[in-house]
């Protein structure tokens, strides 16, 4: 039964899902819990009875000797300079795969998320100069540049402001930016004095790493023994060691799954189903891991140990501040603390916030569908949470114990006055304007220059569709929609927007992806109807032969369907059906507002004519 009591007709019932977004985010919320609670058994240490044995575990030297030669550093160097390494390879590979297939690949789509993250480094460290225009605290300008996005994603799930996909999405574009920014401004202001030689043998073996994916085989070990040469070269050279991280994972390859490799995985899975052994399985295995970019197995791999592992560490080793009166009360009086407090919390901000309104005024990018100015205020906000970076650049940046303190108290002051800015914009913005109905009404308007339209574009009454060309009710509902049409003619505008129901229609979003890369040469309507009449077969190699047979340039065809434009177009009108919680096809909106009940021809022009 629907909303209002008439049996609905049946349709295609799931929840859309693209990835594994529940898991990802009960992950991150999971880590950003432990680096909390890292930082509060840190705190409590330190001003515990036993504060002194938290200074003497950190300073504890551990060293490797080999005959003559010997080499040591303190538990907290270790963890700084090589633990954090991993680290920084993970945000290393982040940075690469969205600037070769994710967010960044569009610029148009990334242009606000991009330039508010340039403003959202800029504006801190102006702001931080304020109040230390010189001497060695000013060094530390580098404290306020950066967001913790573990512990962003975090505050924005306990905050829990409505709708928060597309705000979640924006925030994670403008963290890989900001990261890169943080990143520079470690290779290029915080390292030590450079040694040219260690530095020269650094160059060789970048160029070396780069050359591993030559390599028919063996090319994990290469890289790790590479990475960690390499890592002991910079440590030489006087150049922060962690970058080694970020160098390795700038190299490694990142692609998107090819249709050749899967089929390939597919066909050596059906041979070993057919005949069991070892070595078919051994095959298998391979052609399944190759099917996959190396660079998405390796934050695979890494994001737990990285996450639930080295960061808490980081937090234990780093956020030991004691709160004695002494401390307080220096901090009350310091330029370096309210520099950091001020950097954080009014630059990020101020720096974000403006950026974005004045991009989106000028009209150099727009916001995502359902993504508001207030929206990324609060987000905004929420960016002056600075922790991870924030504290490892207080470590390479101020020399002085007493000031490392001052700054740490800023940092966590500031962290802690973000959350609370950021949790009062969401929750007066939203009592100021409460959000409507999920999926009661259309979210985005109808856009005759983006939207597929069947009709008279500028007809005074409008049919939305949200369907899959997979779904077998879709595929019955479209002999509704030619009886619909043929009723209003050019009084009606018919728009077609997807949603692929992957959990039960395995190929609807490759189909989807094929449509739009027909749309580019003009024959969506064409493409869709020709898929609709073949669902039972939608396999790249059939989908090739409808896209020739409705008069599609192959080479072009080929090139549009891998496109990040094209998967942006699709995943676009996904996170729209999910922002209005749609979890079937086909999905009707009849002028902007959601129909309930059945979708036969006969009920459709009686709630248009309604």
């Amino acid at each position: 039964m629907d909303a209002d009591g008439d049996r609905a007709h049946p349709g295609c019932r799931n929840r859309v899902i693209r990835r594994n977004p529940t898991a990802a985010r009960s992950g991150e919320n999971t880590a950003a819990g432990l680096l909390l609670l890292f930082t509060l058994i840190a705190i409590l240490w330190s001003n515990s009875p036993w504060a002194q044995s938290y200074t003497d575990f950190w300073d504890t030297h551990v060293g490797l000797t080999f005959g003559s030669m010997h080499a040591d550093m303190s538990v907290k160097h270790l963890v700084n300079d090589a633990l954090m390494t991993f680290f920084f390879f993970l945000v290393g590979l982040e940075v690469k795969s969205q600037f070769v297939i994710g967010e960044l690949t569009d610029r148009s789509r990334a242009a606000v998320p991009v330039l508010a993250a340039l403003a959202g480094l800029i504006m801190p460290a102006l702001v931080f100069f304020l109040f230390n225009p010189s001497g060695e605290e000013a060094r530390a300008w580098g404290v306020v540049i950066s967001t913790d996005t573990a512990f962003l994603v975090g505050a924005l799930a306990i905050i829990g402001p409505k709708h928060p996909s597309r705000l979640r999405t924006f925030l994670l574009t403008l963290a890989v930016v900001d990261d890169v920014g943080a990143l520079l401004a470690i290779a290029l202001f915080y390292s030590e004095q450079v040694q040219v030689w260690p530095l020269l043998v650094s160059v060789l073996l970048i160029a070396l790493l780069a050359a591993v994916r030559l390599l028919p085989a063996a090319r994990g070990p290469a890289y790790l023994i590479l990475g960690v040469a390499l890592w002991l070269a910079l440590l030489q050279g006087g150049v922060h060691p962690t970058l080694a991280g970020v160098a390795v994972a700038l190299l490694i390859p990142v692609f998107t799954p090819e249709r050749d490799r899967v089929e390939e995985a597919v066909e050596m899975i059906g041979a070993f189903r057919q005949s069991p052994n070892s070595e078919y399985a051994r095959e298998a295995a391979r052609r399944l891991r190759d099917s996959i970019s190396i660079n998405e197995r390796l934050q695979t791999a890494f994001t737990p140990y990285v996450s639930y592992l080295i960061l808490p560490v980081f937090a234990l080793a780093n956020a030991g501040v004691q709160f004695d009166m002494e401390t307080i009360r220096l901090a009350v009086g310091s330029p370096l603390t309210w520099g950091i407090i001020a950097g954080l919390v009014v630059g990020k901000f101020v720096g974000i916030t403006a950026a974005t309104a004045i991009v989106r005024a000028t009209g150099i990018g727009q916001l995502a569908p359902g993504l508001t100015l207030r929206r990324v205020a609060g987000g905004a906000a929420l960016s002056g949470i600075g922790f991870t970076i924030s504290l490892f650049i207080v470590d390479i940046a101020i020399t002085d114990p007493v000031s490392q303190d001052l700054a740490r108290v800023g940092v966590l002051v500031a962290s802690v006055v973000a959350f609370a800015l950021g949790w009062l914009l969401f929750t007066i913005t939203d009592r100021i304007s409460p959000p409507v109905a999920v999926g009661a009404t259309l979210l985005r308007a109808v856009d005759t220059e983006r939207d597929h339209i069947a009709g008279n574009p500028d007809a005074p009454l409008t049919l939305v569709e949200y369907a899959d060309f997979e779904c077998p009710f879709c595929s019955r509902a479209t002999g509704s929609i030619d009886e619909v049409r043929a009723h209003f003619g050019d009084r009606l505008r018919y728009v077609w927007r997807h949603l692929p129901l992957e959990r039960v229609h395995p190929h609807a979003v490759d189909a989807a992806r094929a449509s739009e890369a027909a749309a580019l040469q003009g024959r969506f309507f064409e493409m869709g109807a020709r898929m609709f009449e073949m669902q039972d077969h939608l396999e790249w190699q059939h989908i090739y032969r409808y896209a020739d047979g409705v008069g599609c340039d192959i080479r072009r065809f080929d090139e549009d369907v891998q496109s990040a434009k094209v998967m942006h177009r699709v995943t676009d009108d996904i996170e729209d059906a999910e922002l209005m919680d749609l979890s079937g096809t086909p999905t009707f909106f009849v002028n902007g507002v959601r129909h309930t009940g059945p979708y036969d021809a006969a009920s459709l022009i009686r709630a248009l004519e309604a």
